[in-house]
């Protein structure tokens, strides 16, 4: 079902400036991975805590060394390297999930996690209206598939293909994981106020 669909790709604005700084740290440039781990860190991060909590910074860390030693077999353009990156964090993720033997636990966000560059959809300005503490609090309460779904696409960014792919799921099953996150998101909302309707993240 809705395989026949095809959405456009989910660009972020500075997925040029990613696509590029990318491209200049393979040839070996450090100022140039600088530029692609500002860019990448906030939303990885965030996603991260979701799945993790405290231990994301540590996650990111194993993560990033992982990312740097294997650029060189990247092959794609900025969206291509937020996927690709948010599927070695997610592998270490689940690694220390494993070993601990527990569910991913929700907890508190950073303030700057959804300080991401470039325009907000609806979903994005839902969920500033609140405190970022509280706003992730209420994505940690979201069964764990659509809480995982609506971090991949509202706070790292990704296209529902490229979601499916980090989550070995189809696209289909991560818009709809994606949009009854939103929506029961968007009913918490209304309840403490009007903030709107929160729609899919496309």
């Amino acid at each position: 079902m809705g395989q026949g669909r095809r959405e456009p790709r989910r660009v972020q604005v500075y997925d040029e400036e990613l696509g590029d700084a990318v491209a200049r740290a393979q040839d070996g440039d450090e100022a140039a991975f600088a530029v692609a781990y500002r860019l990448v860190q906030p939303g990885l991060l965030g996603y991260l805590r979701g799945l993790v909590g405290d231990e994301a910074e540590d996650v990111a860390s194993d993560a990033w060394l992982e990312i740097s030693r294997d650029l060189g077999r990247f092959k794609g353009d900025g969206a291509g390297f937020r996927g690709w990156t948010a599927t070695i964090a997610r592998n270490r993720a689940l690694d220390l999930l494993r070993r601990r033997r527990v569910r991913p636990r929700g907890t508190a966000l950073e303030d700057d996690v959804l300080e991401l560059p470039g325009p907000y959809s609806t979903p994005d300005q839902a969920l500033e209206t609140l405190s970022t503490e509280y706003a992730l609090g209420l994505v940690a309460g979201l069964p764990r598939d659509q809480a995982e779904a609506v971090l991949l696409r509202v706070v790292v960014g990704l296209d529902a293909t490229t979601a499916a792919r980090v989550l070995g799921k189809r696209p289909g099953a991560v818009r709809t994981a994606a949009h009854r996150g939103l929506k029961r998101l968007a009913r918490q909302l209304r309840d403490l106020g009007d903030v709107g309707d929160v729609g899919d993240p496309t």
